[in-house]
């Protein structure tokens, strides 16, 4: 038995399942949109990571960053005690590009913790106890994050959850008027993810943000996939120039590495810190090698200017895959912002088909959670035309396969 083969006896035996049939694909390293096999074959990343590998796999900046982190310290205290370089510039950094004001940045391990954040700091702030979130959400698995989650299917096998959670329709103005004063926060993200990549009207984020004012909710806006330059802005609020009273992110904010943060002005932040002290603490939040990543993978976004990028050639790449998997037939729609783009196809069966017959032929990609009929597309925003230019190509063919009926 070999490395690779003891490898997947360890996964079928010992880890921790998530599906019934896990894809299995064995990762031997990654390289800018590639994933690679034991026996070389590679694979195009359009999912990176799920929006983790927005500069790509590895990229030489963030490697020599670790590097560099790691021979210095890894873990030596709680975190917001002592001062460490790359926590400390990366809050100032985040600080200076964040929407608004916002000022503070409260560091964690991943998108759930950070929306658990700020869920406790909106009732916090407010003394009040109820929260709002909208049909199709995703805001993560913990019990908080699930609670604001808009799917029931996988809310009810574990209630009670947290109570007095109201539910609208995401995108529609007219119900925005149950946001009342009675309520904390209103979580919301700008484009919804897992739910299919929807895209809400122009007047939405703009409409809650003035009732979250008018009646004195906070406004959080999870940017947990939508950050870091995904929809063609820095920050998906861009589009609409809202700015939240909280801002929630992880995914790209670590460069590849475990790491989540809100983000609010100082005012609001500075609740956790009294009455009582340590009124919200973590241990790893803020890892200095995660730290380290996430500002080398800033720095670059922000140099190479991937936001302008990604609004450009996302256009492009949605314009040309529309144009090809329609004519194979069985795409309902293709939609998006800059580099975050759903395929909506006609069944789910077909949506997994596709994803089957697209791996085949070295792309990787997959649906989303709540809406299995819809393939999300999440590219490193620096692939090259080319390369999507290709991909195109394979998933049509993808399709096409999907579409042909077993023996046929």
């Amino acid at each position: 038995m070999n490395d690779f083969e003891r490898w997947g006896t360890a996964f079928r035996d010992h880890l921790a399942a998530t599906s019934p049939e896990p894809i299995g694909l064995v990762v031997d390293r990654a390289e800018g949109p590639w994933v690679y096999d034991p026996d070389g074959r590679r694979y195009l990343d359009l999912l990176s990571g799920i929006g983790v590998a927005n500069l790509g796999h590895t990229h030489p900046e963030v490697v020599a960053a670790v590097e560099a982190q790691n021979r210095r310290h890894h873990h030596v205290m709680v975190y917001g005690e002592y001062i460490q370089e790359h926590q400390s510039l990366y809050a100032a950094e985040l600080a200076a590009v964040a929407p608004g004001d916002l000022d503070r940045v409260y560091f964690v391990n991943s998108g759930a913790e950070a929306v658990e954040g700020a869920l406790k700091t909106a009732r916090k702030a407010t003394g009040r106890t109820t929260f709002v979130s909208f049909t199709g959400a995703y805001h993560g698995d913990t019990f908080g994050a699930l609670s604001v989650g808009g799917n029931e299917i996988y809310r009810t096998p574990f209630e009670p959850l947290l109570g007095e959670v109201r539910r609208l329709p995401y995108g529609d103005v007219e119900p925005l008027a149950a946001v009342d004063e009675t309520v904390a926060g209103v979580i919301v993200e700008p484009v919804q993810g897992e739910g299919g990549v929807r895209i809400p009207p122009p007047d939405f984020l703009p409409a809650l943000a003035a009732r979250c004012r008018e009646v004195g909710a906070l406004l959080i806006l999870d940017e947990v996939m939508t950050g870091f330059g995904r929809t063609g802005r820095l920050f998906a609020s861009g589009h609409s120039r809202v700015v939240p009273d909280l801002l929630v992110l992880a995914k790209a904010l670590g460069g590849g590495y475990p790491l989540g943060a809100f983000v609010g002005r100082s005012a609001l932040l500075d609740t956790l810190v009294h009455d009582p002290p340590l009124a919200h603490v973590t241990t790893f939040g803020g890892h200095p090698v995660s730290c380290a990543a996430g500002r080398a993978a800033l720095a670059g976004l922000l140099r190479e200017d991937l936001a302008a990028r990604a609004a450009r050639g996302g256009a492009d790449f949605r314009d040309r895959l529309e144009t090809a998997l329609s004519a194979v037939g069985g795409v309902e729609d293709v939609r998006g912002l800059g580099l975050f783009i759903g395929i909506e196809l006609e069944s789910a069966a077909m949506a997994g088909a596709m994803t089957r017959a697209c791996r085949e032929r070295g792309i990787l990609l997959g649906w989303t959670l709540h809406q299995d009929r819809v393939l999300r597309l999440t590219p490193p925003l620096n692939t090259p035309e080319e390369v999507l230019e290709e991909a195109v190509a394979r998933m049509a063919e993808g399709l096409a396969a999907a579409r042909t009926p077993p023996g046929a």
